[in-house]
């Protein structure tokens, strides 16, 4: 008897091999819908994030998304985020300006009139917790080809030593010689010329002055543009200042044209919660770095210029109770954004690394510069001297050690080469010298590295290849532990970033990270890229490890003099093994010279602890700082914050008479 299966056999038989068949097809996806469900199971587990911590994507409504290019924490516990046009040529020419404020604390937001398009600005904290914010953009750079109409550098030169001239923009130059006439993109002031009288001759002599313009031809089309020096008459002048008064411009041409700076400076107030406008710089700087100094002056350095040229060595500082800017009386010159630390005794440290624009040939090896003297000390010993571009560099805790790390960074412009490398310097000793420290998880340009207050360095991200090329992010992150000198993976990031990206500690203790910039958007190099929006915040491991000790505040900053003592309660102060004090963090393009934790020695009370301050300026500059104690499993506080005024103490620096 041939068997015949049943009705209900054979519908289960065929429905069988319908689900196997769609498995088949949609296995990989099947795969990793698993693999996904079991990685955020495994991600979220109370062991998982005590080992590697735990990040979470920060909920921002649609309208204060921006494309952050600069982040600092603010003595409120905001953070400001300063996206300016945001690297959009779209934006810049609608003037669309963006900063927005964000508290973590309560996850809201609002945006923030900006007066000027200040992206790629330097910024830095100041002794009252304003945030100084110098420089940003004048122009867009144009490629090659792009180019519609010949231009350059004009330099204006004034013979008259009785008064200075202002040319408006739009002022027109022409040529005596090639009869080609151009106009200036922006207003200059050109100052009257020096006269000397000799002494005992009492002879007189005129050095004429000069300000640099960047200008264009009228019109479109080369014919338009020039091939050798000229001098060039002054439209509007009337008098003598059609003698005195004239343009010299080598070859104005379609090369490709730079981005442009500006002179512009504010310091943000973080309690009205607005730009004050103050005197501008005398140099115009894009990518340019500002560093605090000890007496809470800032040292502004480096940048490109009015005409797109980087700034040749001209380097001024800030007086935060005048609100002027003056230069150093000689030049030392950097490539743009350079890493440059206050460092113990007053001398800046710079490390080496920086973010992109000079040749490569020049200002790019590490050394301690004296400010006093302008004398440069070269410190030899790092790894991969040649692709310390696009590196990150940190102050490592305790500050009291001085001893500075590099970590990653790549090939000048857009190199192919990264390197995994990290190198350490230690500057107490008589010859300072870099010594190799644990590589990185890979190769990578733009790592971001945070310090915590547990005495650890958390350091994220980054990217293989010039700005994310070639699909090339990193989504890795690892803890280094400054005492031990080891390092371990922790928890991955959650989106890939490299240029245009950053991260900041906060006061409860998180690390946020914003930004990324990518060219493409495919490993092959095809779909332009999507500037990276998201805000995600990483809980450290020390989160998850019990009940965090508390300090208690009165609401108000506190004020305490270096050498000085204060006080906070605390019913945990039998449970305090160390105290470290956070200097707030800014961070742009690869560069944070703000961080550093500070260790406290401190005295325990039967309701609270006291803390004693360094009393070395050069070591906590002035300004807003936030206090945590940590127990004896390196779990911190949330923050306290306290205020550290200027020092009489501190040395100023010397500055250039007007």
């Amino acid at each position: 008897m041939t068997y015949r299966p049943s009705r209900r056999f054979r519908r289960i038989a065929i429905a069988s091999a319908v689900v196997a068949a769609l498995a088949g097809a949609n296995g990989p996806a099947l795969y990793r819908f698993g693999g996904e469900a079991w990685h955020d199971h495994r991600i979220n587990q109370p062991g998982y994030k005590a080992a590697n911590g735990h990040w979470r994507t920060v909920d921002v409504p649609e309208r204060y998304r921006v494309n952050t290019i600069h982040a600092a924490l603010l003595h409120t516990g905001k953070v400001l985020l300063i996206a300016g046009s945001g690297n959009d040529a779209e934006q810049f020419r609608a003037k669309t300006f963006r900063t927005v404020l964000w508290d973590p604390e309560r996850n809201t937001f609002a945006n923030i009139p900006t007066p000027k398009d200040l992206f790629c600005a330097g910024h830095t904290q100041l002794p009252d917790g304003r945030l100084l914010v110098a420089g940003g953009t004048q122009r867009y750079e144009t490629l090659e080809g792009d180019v519609e109409k010949a231009g350059g550098l004009m330099v204006v030169h004034n013979e008259d030593p009785d008064k200075p001239v202002t040319l408006p923009a739009g002022t027109r130059f022409t040529g005596r010689a090639n009869g080609r006439t151009f106009a200036s993109q922006a207003p200059v002031v050109v100052p009257r010329a020096r006269k000397t009288t000799a002494p005992g001759t009492g002879k007189v002599t005129v050095t004429v002055s000069t300000a640099r313009i960047y200008v264009e031809a009228l019109r479109k089309g080369r014919r338009h543009q020039t091939g050798t020096q000229d001098q060039y008459r002054v439209h509007g002048l009337r008098g003598a200042d059609r003698r005195n008064v004239y343009g010299i411009a080598q070859k104005l041409s379609f090369d490709k044209k730079d981005f442009q700076g500006i002179r512009d400076s504010y310091e943000f107030d973080p309690v009205a919660e607005r730009y004050v406008r103050v005197d501008p710089m005398n140099e115009a700087r894009w990518y340019p770095t500002l560093t605090t100094l000890a007496d809470g002056s800032v040292l502004s350095v480096s940048g490109l210029d009015e005409i797109g040229q980087v700034v040749p060595g001209k380097n001024e500082i800030y007086d935060p109770e005048t609100k002027k800017w003056s230069y150093l009386p000689e030049e030392r010159f950097f490539p743009t954004y350079p890493a440059l630390f206050l460092a113990t005794g007053g001398r800046i440290l710079y490390t080496g690394s920086n973010a992109g624009y000079g040749p490569a040939d020049e200002g790019r090896t590490p050394g301690l510069w004296d400010l006093r003297t302008n004398e440069f000390r070269e410190v030899p010993g790092i790894g991969d001297p040649d692709v310390l571009e696009t590196s990150m560099s940190v102050l490592l805790p305790p500050a009291q050690e001085q001893r500075y790390m590099v970590l990653g960074g790549g090939g000048v412009g857009e190199s192919r080469r990264a390197t995994a490398r990290t190198g350490i310097v230690d500057l107490t000793g008589p010859e300072p010298r870099f010594t190799p420290g644990p590589d990185l998880y890979a190769p990578v340009r733009y790592p971001s590295s945070v310090i915590l207050p547990d005495d650890t360095v958390l350091t994220t991200n980054g990217s293989g290849g010039y700005r994310g090329r070639g699909g090339s992010d990193v989504l890795r992150a690892e803890l280094y532990d400054a005492k031990a000198n080891t390092v371990r993976a922790v928890a991955d990031p959650l989106v890939g970033r490299n240029y245009h990206s950053g991260a900041l500690l906060l006061p409860d203790g998180r690390v946020m990270t914003f930004g990324s910039d990518s060219l493409f958007a495919d490993r092959s190099d095809t779909r332009p890229g999507e500037f990276q929006q998201q805000i995600d915040l990483y809980s450290p491991p020390y989160l998850f490890r019990g009940r965090r000790p508390e300090l208690r505040g009165t609401g108000e900053p506190r004020t305490v003099e270096l050498g000085g003592r204060v006080t906070f309660a605390s019913e945990d102060a039998a449970r305090v093994r160390t105290a470290r004090l956070v200097r707030p963090g800014s961070f742009t393009h690869v560069t944070n010279v703000e961080q550093r934790s500070v260790a406290l020695e401190f005295e325990r009370a039967a309701d609270g602890l006291t803390f004693t301050l360094p009393d070395d300026p050069s070591l906590v500059p002035p300004g807003y700082y936030m206090l945590n104690v940590l127990d004896g499993e390196g779990v911190p506080s949330e923050s306290v914050w306290v205020r550290v005024p200027v020092s009489p103490d501190a040395e100023p620096v010397t500055v250039a008479p007007d």
